[in-house]
């Protein structure tokens, strides 16, 4: 599967799908870190930067998957929710132009929930219209990554589009029962809540343990999920992820983000990177398990 990668970040996409056999065949960023940190890891790939040029190149090399998580921020409930009349929100219909323009078979694209209710929902409505005109059918699912193995609440909006055929896409989404109308209340029973408690070590650090057996043992879940990964989560608010030690409480190190997220640890650890870099680098990443398991799924129907 080769596929384009748009609002690229760090790749959270290649990191989760690489060991799927899928290459890139380019990366479009803007961000000075983020493009540090793709070229350190990823020196053949080319990026090519500003997502609103891309239409407008030639040559460019066909691809079967286009994949972004453009910027979330006003359609986000923290925000002011411009929705789509803020620049950073119609980027979401500059994805839509992109999969006009290039045709691929898939399309993945990830946002935070409030974009289900951004301007009463018809933000919402008209970017899935969008892509239903350029020819894809669609579905869309709320996933939250503390069910795919990493110990970390993060709740995203993550629609699958198929050109010409919603039923593969809903196929990558949704278990079959679900698609016969036979959906059960709340989550699925079957799936492992990845769960994490901070304890001190003997020299004083901290270290993450899970605690999923524990849990089983008592029949409890809350408390043991860390709050969601923000852009901000190291810089020592209120609000996110903390670490409980025998000296008191301090706020996560980066590479403790990396490990929330499902990165390989010191990921963004790379020339020039500074804490606050990392920190702001990795909160606006995906959770790199869901997109394994996406990936994992569109592989499963293109092999069917």
């Amino acid at each position: 599967m080769i596929y384009g990668s748009v609002c690229s970040g760090i790749e959270a996409a290649t990191v989760a799908w690489r060991p799927l056999g899928w290459h890139a065949a380019w990366f479009s960023e803007i961000e000075e870190f983020p493009k540090t940190v793709l070229s350190h890891h990823y020196p053949e790939i080319p990026d090519l930067g500003d997502m609103t040029t891309i239409c407008d190149r030639e040559n460019l090399p066909s691809i079967d998957l286009l994949v972004g998580g453009t910027p979330c921020q006003s359609f986000s409930v923290a925000g002011e929710r411009e929705g789509l009349d803020d620049a950073r929100g119609n980027l979401a219909l500059e994805f839509c132009r992109i999969a006009e323009t290039l045709k691929p078979r898939w399309f993945v694209w990830e946002n935070v929930p409030g974009i289900l209710s951004s301007n009463d929902g018809k933000d919402f409505g008209t970017i899935l219209g969008k892509m239903a005109k350029c020819g894809y059918g669609i579905a869309y699912r709320i996933l939250d990554a503390k069910y795919f193995g990493v110990p970390q609440t993060r709740r995203r909006v993550y629609t699958v589009g198929y050109l010409g055929d919603w039923r593969r896409a809903a196929a990558v989404l949704f278990e079959p029962e679900m698609l016969q109308g036979n959906i059960t209340k709340g989550e699925n029973p079957k799936q492992k809540i990845a769960s994490v408690v901070q304890s001190s070590s003997p020299n004083g650090g901290s270290r993450f343990v899970d605690v999923y057996n524990h849990a089983l043992e008592n029949g409890k879940w809350d408390g043991l999920c860390a709050p969601t990964v923000t852009a901000s989560f190291g810089l020592g608010n209120a609000i996110g992820p903390k670490v409980l030690e025998s000296k008191g409480i301090r706020k996560l190190m980066p590479i403790e983000g990396e490990r929330l997220m499902g990165l390989p640890e010191d990921y963004t650890n790379t020339p020039g990177a500074t804490d606050g870099k990392r920190y702001k680098a990795i909160g606006n990443s995906m959770a790199v398990p869901v997109m394994r398991w996406i990936g994992e799924r569109i592989q499963a129907i293109e092999k069917l």
